[in-house]
């Protein structure tokens, strides 16, 4: 998974994760814990938040 730049730090991604596999430190950071799911991609709502293939 990567974010990118778009990220304003809201949280929506991590109130969504199912792991708990995302922090959020003034931006979004993914933790080991993550498994590329993509939930999070859905609730970003500024599109900061991609799954590579």
């Amino acid at each position: 998974m990567k974010i990118n730049d778009n990220c304003v730090g809201c949280g929506q991604c991590a109130s969504f994760c199912k792991k708990g596999a995302i922090e959020v430190k003034g931006k979004a950071l993914a933790t080991d814990a993550c498994v590329d799911c993509g939930v999070c991609v859905l609730y970003c709502p500024v599109k900061a938040i991609e799954v590579l293939a």
